[in-house]
């Protein structure tokens, strides 16, 4: 019992180093000018992002941090340097640009009414920043996903996700797009914040297609990050990160 109590403690002060960290990225917001926005530094640069408090969409979420901060502290393992990378559900576009900074060639996709707020700030954080200028586009989950994706021709390394599972009726729907989406030696990188019971329920039926690993487990934010790559033959060295 007494080993077991120390090492609760010692995870809870572990978890609430690292969710202090992560949460430290957070610049406060600035009021002067026309336009308030919200600072972040990551990879040695301060993003400025704006929110759209009118769009549940367009509100940075601290899943979004969480990725962000694992991406930059694990580059030697998670190299995003000329990677191919699509975003689903990229908000506010945190995740994007820092995946930018990093040197990922990024497609950022959202819902149409997001677009406008993800664009404006995407291009706004990495213009003259970049080696590639990141692609904003539409995707609506489980609608014209192979159309738009199709495998012949489109190929990522990584998925990136935060928060996108939420009490929201379209579940099925985003899992048939990860399961497109997710490819020969892709991995998802998804950081997810547990509020109700879907979000456990949808993590029982994503493990029946795909594996899954727990990088981060932050309960004092109530945020796990995850690694996943699939089960079936379309996958070859899953075990590997990609280099």
């Amino acid at each position: 019992m007494e080993d077991s109590n120390v090492k609760e403690e010692a995870g809870a002060a572990v978890d609430a180093e690292l969710a202090k960290a992560i949460m430290s990225r957070q610049i406060q917001p600035s009021l002067i000018g026309p336009l308030a926005w919200v600072g972040y530094m990551f990879s040695d640069m301060e993003i400025r992002i704006k929110e759209s408090t009118d769009l549940y969409g367009a509100v940075l979420w601290p899943s979004a941090m969480v990725l962000c901060y694992f991406l930059e502290n694990n580059r030697d393992k998670y190299n995003l340097t000329d990677k191919n990378v699509i975003e689903l559900g990229a908000g506010t576009g945190l995740v994007s640009i820092v995946s930018s900074l990093l040197g990922a060639k990024v497609t950022s996709t959202d819902l149409p009414d997001v677009l406008g707020n993800l664009t404006y700030n995407v291009m706004r954080n990495t213009k003259d920043r970049c080696k590639y200028i990141p692609q904003v586009t539409e995707l609506i989950w489980g609608q014209e996903v192979e159309q738009r994706f199709p495998l012949a021709t489109h190929r990522f390394d990584y998925i990136l996700a935060a928060d996108v599972v939420y009490a929201h009726p379209y579940l099925e729907e985003l899992m048939d797009t990860f399961d497109h989406l997710c490819q020969e030696n892709t991995q998802i990188l998804w950081a997810m914040r547990f509020r109700l019971d879907p979000e456990n329920s949808f993590v029982d039926r994503f493990r029946q297609r795909f594996h899954l690993e727990q990088l981060y487990d932050l309960p004092s934010l109530s945020i796990k990050l995850y690694r996943a790559w699939r089960k079936d033959g379309r996958t070859k060295n899953q075990g590997q990160a990609a280099a």
